[in-house]
């Protein structure tokens, strides 16, 4: 019972998904707002390339697909596909409204390198 209960703990430590601040919540809670529907999720995709290795897509969708995982952020749902799960484990994504940076970023400890392209983080 002893191992069980360490085994549950190392679990627990390991993050299993992104994690969405709140400020990106409630950026996102209202455009989806804007868009007049309730029945939207914020899906995050991963796809090979951009210069570290990883491109990210972040968009609005309605559908489930097998394997989907699925966080709620204060009302706010993230999806995440079966694929890209293990590549956004524990990936921040924020929003920043500021002169020198607008629109939603992510802190991924998976990236290989990172770049000043900006090409692997939008």
């Amino acid at each position: 019972m002893t191992t069980e209960a360490h085994t549950q703990s190392t679990e627990v430590a390991a993050p299993t998904g992104v994690i969405l601040t709140d400020v990106a919540a409630v950026k996102v809670k209202a455009l989806i707002e804007q868009e007049g529907r309730d029945d939207l999720r914020l899906r995050i995709a991963v796809q090979p390339g951009g210069c570290s290795g990883l491109r990210y897509q972040l968009f609005f969708d309605e559908r489930s697909l097998d394997g989907d995982v699925v966080n709620d952020f204060d009302g706010v749902g993230v999806v995440v596909d079966r694929m890209s799960a293990p590549y956004l484990a524990g990936a921040t994504i924020d929003f920043a409204d500021r002169i020198d940076a607008q629109g939603f970023t992510i802190d991924n400890p998976n990236a290989q390198n990172s770049c000043a392209c900006g090409d692997s983080f939008h």
